[in-house]
Formats: structure tokens, C-alpha cells, sequence
């Protein structure tokens, strides 16, 4: 039995590294066993077994074989992402205080201090019931303002309080839940963890902690900000502008390359992943793990899969939440 779980430990790890290797992003010691994939284990049982002949350590990082030399990338990353991370959490500060934004959360590269310098801020935002698309819009026009200064705001995902599950259950979405890191809403956020206690099954040790870089502050003074802002577009003149908003939008996203593989759009989700970026990060994974089987001469396990899972509701108006 321990020799098994020793056995099922290392191919976990190496799992592990070769998918953050997709992003050229080593892992420290802790870092293997907070993203540790499939299993659960303690950090000490982690720290031993990270001894397979795969894998390679310099210093505090640890790589598969031959990969070093994305130590450097990832330091020289880091530095960039210290300088722009202040800029970011201020951004997300402000995209919390407007209409109809009730959490903002930092995703993406920068999240986990791998960005690059010509990079986005990519953010997810929970938007009031009934605001998505009016959410998203004045997102964009925070953008804009942004934008005179060098600097792109993506709210690349947007979703309703009543849409808080993830419709998609993958490796993938559980790795972009749990290195989000809340700015503002933290009680939506907690909610939002509780509503995708799936992502457990795939990073079982990733959720111990929290990534919170809420102020206090921020919680005290947006929702009275929020609140007279918002007055305006209460009621059918809001509901109108939320239908017209989204009409609109749609229309336009449909005629754009990529539409319909990665991107929902409805009420209560507007995801524009236009880059596919899920599909070619599971290629590549796949990829990388038929390389490493075969130079081991076929005796490192394939990568199994936690069964993926659509949970996709249909509601009473017949449109999907996620």
C-alpha cells in the first residue's frame, strides 16, 4: 500500500510540474504541494518524493529535466509582476466600486506573478442579478481610461451572483480558481469558493489558504458609492440597457473568429475566450506527458483525468447558468 501511494505521489508531482512547465513557471517545494494534482498528501511526503530522476532542482525551484532554464524566465517575471502588481490591485479597487460589481478578482499571469510586460490585467468580476452586461460596460469604460496610461483592464470573465458554479470541471478551471486572488467582495468570493468545492477533486491542497489582498477600507466605503450610482439604471430603464447591451454585444461576438468553442454568453455569464485557451493548454499537457512517457520508454502512466464535468443548468428561461 505505500509503495503504491509513493508510486501514485510521483506521477502526481510530475503531473504537476509539466503543466505549469506549459508556462514556463517552476515550482518551489510549497508551490508543487499546493497545486499537487489528484492526491492529497503532506508537504513532507511531497518534499520526498521529489526525487524522481525527471524532475531537476536548482536552488529553490523545481523543473522537469532539461526545462532549467525557465528559472531565469520566471525571475525575471516576478520582477515585472512586483512592479505592476500595486497598479493591478488599485485598478481592481476601482472596477469594485462601480455599478453593479460586487466581486473583482486578479486572474491570469499576473496572479500568480508571471506576467510579462506587454500582458493584460485580466480580472473575473461577479456582477449584481439581472447587471452582467451593464457590469461589463462600465468595466470597459474604466478601460478606456486605462488605456491612455499604457495599460489594458480584460474583464475576460463576468458572471451573475445566481451563476456562481463553474460550468466546466477540469484541471484547467480548478488551476484558474484556486490562483485568483480577491480584491474587493470577499464575502461573494467565499461564496463563489463554496459554489466550485469540485476544484477540490483536482488540487485537493490548493484551497487551505487564502489569496485575499482585500482592504478594509474598500468594503466600508463601495457599496454607498455603488448604491448612488447605480440609482440611474434601477428598474425597467436598467432592464432595457442590460437586454440592449447584450443584443448588441452578442451580435458582434458571433461574428468573431473563435466564437462558440470557449465563449458563453447569456444573462449571467459573458466569457470571451475567444484564444481557446483552455483546449491548446490541455494539448499541450497531453503533449508533454506522451514525450515524457516515451522517454521513459513507456513505463510513466499516461495522464488520467479527473472525470470532466458540464454542469450546466438549464433555467425556467431556458437559457445555461454557469
Amino acid at each position: 500500500m505505500l509503495a503504491n501511494f509513493t508510486d501514485k505521489l510521483s506521477q502526481a508531482i510530475l503531473h504537476t510540474l509539466t503543466y505549469s512547465d506549459i508556462f514556463d513557471y517552476p515550482l518551489t517545494a510549497p508551490e508543487v504541494h499546493k497545486y499537487l494534482t489528484g492526491i492529497k498528501a503532506s508537504f513532507e511526503e511531497v518534499k520526498q518524493a521529489l526525487e524522481d530522476g525527471h524532475i531537476k532542482r536548482t536552488g529553490n525551484y523545481f523543473t522537469l529535466s532539461g526545462r532549467e532554464g525557465i528559472i531565469s524566465i520566471r525571475l525575471d517575471r516576478e520582477a515585472c509582476s512586483q512592479k505592476l502588481m500595486p497598479l493591478a490591485l488599485r485598478y481592481g479597487r476601482i472596477l469594485g466600486g462601480l455599478p453593479y460589481i460586487r466581486m473583482v478578482a486578479l486572474t491570469g499571469s499576473l496572479a500568480v506573478m508571471n506576467i510579462s510586460e506587454s500582458a493584460d490585467f485580466d480580472y473575473m468580476l461577479v456582477a449584481a442579478r439581472g447587471r452582467v452586461w451593464t457590469a461589463r460596460a462600465f468595466a470597459l469604460a474604466l478601460n478606456r481610461l486605462t488605456r491612455l496610461h499604457g495599460y489594458t483592464i480584460c474583464p475576460n470573465l463576468i458572471v451573475s451572483e445566481n451563476a456562481l458554479e463553474w460550468r466546466l470541471h477540469d484541471l484547467y478551471s480548478a488551476r484558474e480558481l484556486c490562483q485568483m486572488i480577491p480584491i474587493t467582495g470577499l464575502d461573494v468570493y467565499n461564496r463563489l469558493m463554496k459554489a466550485n468545492r469540485w476544484a477540490g477533486m483536482f488540487l485537493p491542497n490548493a484551497f487551505l489558504g487564502s489569496n485575499s489582498k482585500l482592504f478594509e477600507t474598500t468594503r466600508e466605503l463601495a457599496p454607498a458609492f455603488q448604491s448612488l450610482l447605480e440609482l440611474p439604471l434601477r428598474g425597467k430603464l436598467g432592464d432595457r440597457f442590460e437586454s440592449w447591451e447584450m443584443d448588441r454585444k452578442v451580435s458582434r461576438f458571433s461574428k468573431q473568429a473563435g466564437f462558440g468553442e470557449e465563449t458563453i454568453f447569456n444573462p449571467d455569464v459573458c466569457q470571451g475566450n475567444f484564444h481557446h485557451h483552455r483546449s491548446s493548454t490541455r494539448e499541450m499537457f497531453e503533449s508533454k506527458l506522451a514525450a515524457l512517457a516515451a522517454a521513459d520508454g513507456g513505463e510513466l502512466e499516461e495522464y488520467q483525468s479527473l472525470p470532466h464535468r458540464d454542469a450546466s443548468q438549464k433555467t425556467a428561461t431556458g437559457t445555461y447558468r454557469q
